[in-house]
């Protein structure tokens, strides 16, 4: 913690993350308090993100060597990631020290990656949620896994539930509930259609198709590294 009680936060910034993986809860987050909230990538250039538009980093890799809470979002390009010596190093070495070791969505693979998921139960989008053993952690199906000091969101949006859900553990409940007062994160979709156990099966089938001509070697990828990586 810092001086004044307030956490150190930093956000692992990367080409193709998801930027909502980020946004929603550095949204969030950056509510816990008034210590400093890092965004943290291999150089201070402007990072693209997979929406069309860049997010300007505050910190670099090696200006970062420990955090009170690490947050890793998502994104097709999770597995470059992983495969960069560099930055999955520097997720190890932050996630060993720190109070909390976090992610949404894919994010979760690239801790797994890191080591830092190994006996662990956490959660990740359900399209890749079967890659979660793949790295030692217990997948759970849920929107929020909080196991001990890791806390894991699922796809995308769930990364607001999830900060609500970290910011509760942290700072109490009735924190919480301010942040999502001044929000307004009062959720209300128009479509039934947000998990593949209530969306029709033909939307299911399209995205999984989409999914694959996106990501088409992510399954081989995946597994390459867990065994360079010796799980």
């Amino acid at each position: 913690m810092t001086m004044d009680g307030a956490p150190r936060i930093a956000f692992l910034l990367f080409p193709g993350m998801t930027q909502l993986d980020l946004t929603g809860p550095a949204q969030v987050l950056s509510r816990l308090g008034t210590g400093p909230v890092h965004y943290v990538a291999r150089t201070l250039d402007p990072v693209p993100t997979d929406s069309g538009f860049a997010i300007l980093p505050t910190a670099r890799m090696s200006d970062v060597t420990a955090a009170d809470i690490l947050m890793v979002p998502g994104g097709m390009a999770v597995e470059d990631v992983i495969d960069d010596p560099e930055s999955l190093a520097w997720v190890q070495r932050v996630g060993e020290q720190a109070q909390w070791v976090t992610s949404v969505c894919t994010g979760a693979l690239i801790l797994g990656a890191a080591g830092l998921l190994r006996g662990y139960r956490a959660t990740t989008h359900w399209m890749w949620h079967h890659h979660l053993a793949r790295f030692g952690a217990e997948p759970v199906r849920a929107r929020t896994v909080i196991d001990r000091n890791r806390a894991t969101g699922g796809g995308v949006t769930a990364g607001i539930d999830f900060a609500l859900a970290l910011t509760a553990a942290i700072q109490g409940e009735d924190h919480a509930r301010l942040i999502q007062l001044a929000l307004e994160y009062d959720p209300a979709p128009p479509f039934d259609s947000g998990s593949p156990d209530r969306a029709m099966a033909e939307t299911v089938a399209d995205y999984r198709a989409r999914a694959d001509r996106l990501a088409p070697d992510r399954e081989a990828r995946l597994m390459a590294a867990a065994k360079r990586l010796g799980f």
